[in-house]
């Protein structure tokens, strides 16, 4: 394994948190869904800081990301971290960084009390499932996720006086 350090992100990588979110949706056959611009990460990562982005390095170098915010469980009385996203560049793949993000990002939980961790992955991403299943990560098959978004939030915004 690679001696892996971690950053947070600051103002000066909106490029760079840009580039490996449009890296991310190619590898997801996404792209197409992509309208996040320097200026709304600006203004939603830094300026609200609605979310928060963190970075492995290798040699100095930023070879993955993630990027997660607060979430709350009314269960548990408590908030939860949730990760959005996660993402190692192809030729670093297999040298152990994701299992070191998502390490690092269990021990910020742990760190700010937090009750849980989650996230969501697509069913066909079979190496990743597989990987999540490995480290002892429980899959909800339970729960259905239901969306909302563009017109159809709009169209739900007007639904209430």
């Amino acid at each position: 394994m690679p001696d892996i350090t971690f950053r947070f992100a600051e103002r000066s990588d909106i490029p760079l948190i840009l580039q490996f979110i449009r890296d991310l949706a190619i590898y997801e056959k996404l792209e197409h869904e992509v309208s996040a611009s320097e200026s709304l990460l600006a203004k939603w990562l830094f300026d609200t800081r609605s979310a928060e982005v963190m970075f492995a390095l290798v040699d100095n170098k930023e070879v993955g990301f993630t990027l997660f915010f607060t979430s709350f469980s009314t269960f548990l009385g408590k908030p939860g971290l949730y990760l959005e996203d996660l993402f190692v560049k192809p030729e670093y793949r297999g040298q152990g960084i994701g299992k070191a993000l998502l390490s690092r990002l269990a021990r910020i939980a742990v760190e700010r009390d937090y009750g849980r961790m989650e996230w969501m992955c697509l069913d066909w991403n079979e190496p990743s499932i597989e990987f999540y299943l490995a480290l002892g990560a429980e899959h909800m098959g339970d729960w259905t996720k239901y969306r909302l978004a563009g017109d159809t939030l709009s169209r739900a915004a007007r639904l209430c006086p």
